[in-house]
């Protein structure tokens, strides 16, 4: 049997309480080896920097949910936040009718495949019902994601969820399911997120269709709950601010972490094995309050990654890992468990991607020949007859300037895939997209993805993945210049 440190760490330690003949003893020895960390030290400031690196890497997701949450529900009622991001206040969701908006700048990596919402919780207060219109035979999911960004239930078209009004609990209700709620879903922090998705294709006929059952995607206090499916037109729903342009904003202010990580330490509650890194996290906190040289070494190593690790998430080389032709995947998005990297990654460079059940994502910067991709150039990427991505959902591929967000251009369109009825094929049944800023010509422009003059990014979905995809036996095509 093959054992990693954890099991023998428990094999040596049983090994000495049978030698030693008592229970007790395995007891006191495990305490002895348990201590906590101490804030009563005069800590070396190096010391304290070190633990401040990981404290940063271990809660920067969980700190930028409490910002995200601060300022998406500062809206008088459901509506669009600056106009082009759903927001609701708290215990409430606000939805889209249509894809969202090119320039929102919010959250990156949107898509223009589904038709979004976004909700935040403070299940401290109430639990909250949400409510599921039957969509048929159209693909749904409503991801629930924790305040570490990991999902929570089984809400989708891939799992057969009946239509239905559900309640989303906090992490310590111990009731009893209400008459008429179909099922509970419990969080494990009493901040949680719900986003759903609703594929639309992009045409006028889906638009329409699509709209009484965007309308019945609601989510409120359960005190409101009457067993009845409420509605709202979203298509009037109201906008409040104004929108900005640029890269993502600053979700983690560096000046404001260690007051932040001590809110995180009291809001979610450790894994087990995380105990240790509570304990250090603790005791930096109270060194820092007394100690101005321990506060600056803190502060200056805090703001060294804010700088220099941070920004350079937006690579996608270091999201995940490759799986050939230069592409790259995560194969943890939301259930990164203690995956720590890869989830600081994604929560500054693609925050809110569905688990892989219901989505896989590939994306990449390079081309080939391993060059950045440039607008200045035009590439092809092509899917020879019968490997497009096996998908029981839908696909796209979507263009990202280097702020991974959209590139605003004068044909209105960021991505294609499954929702577009124009794409033409080659006489052999194999499909060419073409990317970069020159259109490839009148005749291929239906398969052309505008891109900026400057450096950019592709990203490939693949919602509700068939097996080929999720065992790594589908890889996405070569992207190559043709120009």
């Amino acid at each position: 049997m093959k054992m990693n440190r954890r099991h023998l760490l428990t094999f040596s330690v049983s090994s000495l309480a049978f030698l030693a003949g008592s229970p007790a003893f395995t007891k006191t020895l495990l305490s002895d080896w348990t201590a906590g960390a101490s804030g009563d030290v005069n800590m070396n400031p190096e010391y304290a920097a070190s633990i401040a690196r990981m404290a940063y890497v271990w809660a920067y997701p969980m700190v930028n949910m409490i910002n995200r949450r601060a300022t998406l529900t500062a809206v008088p009622e459901p509506g669009r936040a600056y106009g082009v991001l759903p927001a609701a206040p708290k215990n409430r969701i606000g939805m889209l009718s249509d894809y969202i908006d090119p320039g929102q700048n919010w959250i990156a990596c949107p898509n223009q495949d589904v038709v979004y919402g976004l909700g935040f919780t403070t299940l401290n207060e109430t639990s909250v019902v949400i409510q599921v219109p039957d969509f048929g035979d159209r693909f749904w999911v409503v991801a629930i994601y924790d305040q570490r960004t990991d999902q929570l239930g089984q809400l989708g078209r891939q799992y057969n969820t009946e239509p239905g009004h559900y309640m989303l609990v906090g992490p310590n209700w111990d009731g009893v399911r209400p008459e008429g709620i179909t099922d509970v879903i419990q969080s494990d922090t009493e901040l949680a997120l719900v986003v759903p998705r609703i594929f639309m294709d992009d045409t006028d006929e889906d638009r329409v269709a699509v709209q009484p059952l965007v309308d019945q995607v609601m989510m409120y206090p359960l005190a409101e709950f009457t067993g009845e499916m409420m509605t709202t037109d979203w298509s009037e729903a109201p906008s409040f601010g104004e929108a900005t342009t640029g890269g993502e904003n600053n979700w983690v202010p560096p000046e404001n972490f260690l007051a932040q990580l001590g809110d995180v330490l009291e809001m979610v509650p450790p894994f087990p094995g995380e105990e240790a890194n509570y304990s250090q996290f603790e005791a930096l906190l109270d060194v820092v309050e007394r100690d101005d040289t321990v506060r600056a070494a803190v502060q200056s190593a805090i703001d060294e990654l804010n700088t220099d690790m941070v920004p350079d998430f937006l690579r996608w080389e270091r999201n995940g890992k490759d799986v050939g032709n230069n592409w790259h995947r995560n194969q943890n998005n939301a259930q990164w468990g203690v995956d720590y990297y890869n989830r600081i990654a994604s929560s500054r460079s693609n925050k809110f991607e569905n688990r892989p059940v219901e989505t896989q994502y590939f994306y990449t910067d390079h081309d080939i020949d391993s060059t950045q991709l440039d607008g200045n150039n035009t590439y092809a990427v092509t899917f020879k007859a019968g490997e497009l991505p096996p998908v029981r959902g839908f696909w796209s591929l979507t263009l990202y300037n280097k702020h991974h967000f959209f590139y605003p251009n004068d044909l209105g369109r960021y991505s294609l895939g499954t929702k577009n009825t124009t794409l033409q094929y080659g006489e052999d049944g194999s499909l060419t997209l073409y990317v970069g800023n020159t259109s490839p010509g009148a005749d291929l422009e239906s398969n052309w993805i505008p891109a900026p003059a400057e450096e950019f990014s592709i990203y490939l979905r693949a919602y509700w993945p068939e097996a080929a995809i999720n065992n790594e036996r589908w890889t996405p095509p070569e992207v190559n210049k043709i120009q």
